[in-house]
C-alpha cells in the first residue's frame, strides 16, 4: 500500500512539472499556482514565428529576425587551385564578384575554415552592379600533401553563407619563410 502512495504521489509530482513546463513554453508565467487556465494546446509561439526565423521554446526572447533587403552576388569562379606549393609559403588568390540583384550588398563576415586561410572583404556597401574581391591568402605553415580549405561569406543574399574553396598540393619547404614569393591571382566576375 505504501508503494502505491510513493507511485501516486510521483505521478501527481510529475503532472505538476509537466504543466508547469507547458505553461512556460506557452508564453505563461511561471508559478506552482493552480490557474491552468492556458494551459490550453496552444501553439500561437510557434505559429508567430517569422519566416527564417527559429523557434526556441527555451529562449526567454523573441526569434531573431533578419530584416535586411536581399540581393544576389555572382562570384567568377567559387573555387581556386593553388597547384604546388612549398610549406611555409604565402599564396594569395582574388575571389571577384558582382552585386546582381537591386539592393547594397553587405558582407557581414568571411571566415576561413582554419587559421590558415584568412580572407579580406570589403567592410563598404557594393551598390547593385558593383564590384568587388575578397582576398584570401594561404599559409600552409607545416601542412602537407593535398589540402582543401573553405572561406564562408555571409552576406545579405539568400542564401545567407556562400562558400568559396581553396586547394593545393603542399611539398616540404626550404627551410626559408621568405623564399616562397606570394602567388597572386585574379579572376574577373566574368570568369576570365
Amino acid at each position: 500500500m505504501k508503494d502505491k502512495i510513493q507511485i501516486a504521489l510521483l505521478a501527481v509530482i510529475a503532472v505538476a512539472l509537466g504543466l508547469i513546463a507547458w505553461k512556460q513554453f506557452a508564453g505563461g508565467t511561471s508559478g506552482t499556482g493552480s490557474d491552468t487556465s492556458n494551459l490550453v494546446a496552444d501553439n500561437s509561439a510557434v505559429a508567430a514565428t517569422p519566416a527564417g526565423a527559429t523557434f526556441d521554446p527555451m529562449a526567454k526572447t523573441a526569434p531573431v529576425v533578419d530584416n535586411t533587403p536581399k540581393t544576389t552576388a555572382t562570384f567568377g569562379k567559387y573555387e581556386h587551385d593553388f597547384g604546388t606549393i612549398k610549406q611555409d609559403s604565402k599564396n594569395k588568390h582574388i575571389f571577384t564578384f558582382t552585386n546582381t540583384g537591386s539592393e547594397p550588398l553587405l558582407i557581414e563576415n568571411a571566415v576561413g575554415s582554419c587559421g590558415c586561410t584568412v580572407p579580406n572583404y570589403p567592410k563598404a556597401p557594393i551598390p547593385p552592379g558593383g564590384t568587388g574581391e575578397i582576398e584570401v591568402e594561404y599559409s600552409p605553415g607545416k601542412q602537407e600533401n593535398a589540402q582543401q580549405k573553405t572561406v564562408t561569406v555571409t552576406a545579405n543574399t539568400e542564401p545567407k553563407e556562400t562558400t568559396l574553396r581553396i586547394s593545393a598540393f603542399v611539398t616540404p619547404g626550404t627551410g626559408n619563410k621568405d623564399a616562397a614569393a606570394p602567388s597572386i591571382q585574379t579572376i574577373d566576375a566574368g570568369g576570365h
